[in-house]
């Protein structure tokens, strides 16, 4: 099956939301006031996307962490290793400022990604896994770099 199941994709794409709105936001396209939304929505788009993606990254992570679970012997250790290292690397590389802490998002995701095709190489993951996660990391890279960059 390589179908992504209905309920992930589009409680998928809604995780997505806040990235976007965070990019509207920094690049000065729209406001809360705008659309009339609660006060998390306002302010600062790139300071929106570091508290969002500083969850979403370890979230993932975990999500790893249970897919380590199906490994065995060595491998199993591997899985487990490279679950954690998402995390790590957000709670040692915050970043300083926005534009820091920014970047060492995008890094994070990025790395994330490379550590989902190892579990989807090591058949770790549900076969529809990686289409699902390469989708939605190039938006959320794309989000970020109008962050960094706007």
């Amino acid at each position: 099956m390589n179908r992504i199941p209905a309920p992930a994709l589009l409680l998928a794409l809604a995780g997505l939301i806040p990235f976007l709105w965070a990019a509207l936001l920094a690049l000065g396209l729209t406001s809360a006031a705008d659309w009339n939304l609660p006060a998390v929505f306002a302010g600062d788009g790139r300071l929106l996307m570091v508290r969002y993606g500083g969850i979403i990254l370890p979230f993932m992570a975990g999500t790893l962490w249970a897919f380590a679970t199906r490994a065995e012997g060595l491998p199993a250790f591997a899985a487990y290793v490279a679950s954690v290292l998402p995390a790590l690397w957000w709670f040692f590389m915050p970043g300083t400022s926005a534009e820091t802490a920014l970047i060492n998002l995008a890094i994070g995701f990025a790395a994330l990604l490379l550590i989902e095709i190892a579990f989807d190489r090591w058949q770790l993951t549900p076969s529809w896994w990686l289409a699902l996660r390469i989708q939605l990391t190039v938006v959320v890279l794309i989000c970020i770099a109008i962050g960094i960059w706007a």
